[in-house]
């Protein structure tokens, strides 16, 4: 039965109690939300993007599921609500001067911080580690932290500049609470963008059906507008006025009319062929800007006798 030389055996060791439920030590998983893609759990790499939820993935990892959304993925819910790239937002972040890499080789000889995390707030400075408050702005997409948001506020990004509402403002990682807010405001959006969408719809086909009724009546010609007219009168007890001709008006026909335009236009297409060279033999002015003309000649007592590579040296 055991306990031979003497030993003696503890209650815990005899009875088997129930087992204990393991905790989860909750640093290391918001660490490990803001160090791993949401999607495929691998570490996280630039170019880094989020969704209208907050969540952080691996930009080639969503582009991957969106490429084939039929595929078997471990955590394809969670990106369930990704519909395009139009639902993704690349993250603008600012590097820890700390941060060595991966890469860096330990030596021992001084404190490592294991929880030295790659970005920073640019304002405040605080790590993105997951112990503090994080978000970005869908404008630009800047990540600052909510602490530096709270105390200075501004209606414009203290990175780029871009102009921002507070609406634009989407926390990373947040709470279950924050998650369900974001949600609410995701759909919301997304049910004005489809009625905006459907009106612009309907108004396109109130235009073109408008565009086709009159080019149906500009079309109709006079037939129609003779039974318009008979209709009309039928209804009415009035009678209708024949039209009265014009009275002809002395003068040239439409024929000769046409035939003057005809020359006219000749005319003015022979004067713009004529050329620079038959207007200058009428211009004095015009054969002076040569040096072929009587002013650009000179006399013997303007010459010199010395001079005899150019003949028009003063």
């Amino acid at each position: 039965m055991g306990c031979d030389g003497g030993t003696i055996p503890k209650r815990h060791e005899l009875v088997k109690g129930p087992k204990k439920v393991e905790k989860v030590d909750k640093n290391a998983e918001l660490f490990a939300k803001w160090k791993y893609c949401a999607l495929t759990q691998e570490k996280l790499k630039r170019p880094i993007i989020t969704c209208e939820l907050g969540r952080l993935y691996n930009k080639d990892a969503v582009i991957e599921y969106l490429l084939d959304k039929t595929a078997e993925r471990p955590h394809a819910d969670i990106v369930s609500h990704i519909r395009g790239m139009k639902d993704i937002q690349e993250l603008n972040f600012t590097d820890n001067p700390e941060w060595e890499g991966e890469g860096r080789i330990s030596k021992g000889d001084r404190y490592e911080d294991m929880h030295c995390a790659m970005f920073i707030c640019p304002v405040v400075g605080l790590e993105m580690s997951g112990k503090h408050r994080f978000c970005y702005l869908q404008k630009c997409g800047c990540v600052f932290s909510d602490r530096a948001l709270r105390e200075v506020k501004s209606e414009i990004c203290h990175k780029c500049g871009e102009q921002f509402k507070a609406e634009d403002i989407v926390v990373l990682n947040g709470t279950k609470e924050d998650v369900e807010k974001l949600k609410q405001r995701m759909e919301a959006k997304r049910a004005q963008a489809k009625k905006t969408k459907k009106s612009k719809k309907n108004k396109v086909a109130e235009t073109v059906a408008g565009v086709s009724e009159f080019k149906e009546k500009t079309t109709s010609g006079p037939d129609s507008q003779g039974t318009c007219s008979t209709q009309e009168g039928s209804e009415s007890t009035a009678p209708v006025p024949a039209p009265v001709p014009a009275p002809e008006v002395a003068g040239p026909s439409v024929s000769s009319g046409s035939s003057i335009a005809k020359g006219a236009k000749a005319a003015a297409a022979s004067i713009s062929k004529r050329s620079y060279q038959e207007m200058g033999e009428k211009s004095e002015v015009f054969k002076s800007l040569f040096t072929t003309h009587t002013s650009a000649k000179r006399t013997k007592d303007q010459t010199s006798n010395w001079v005899t590579h150019t003949p028009y040296h003063f």
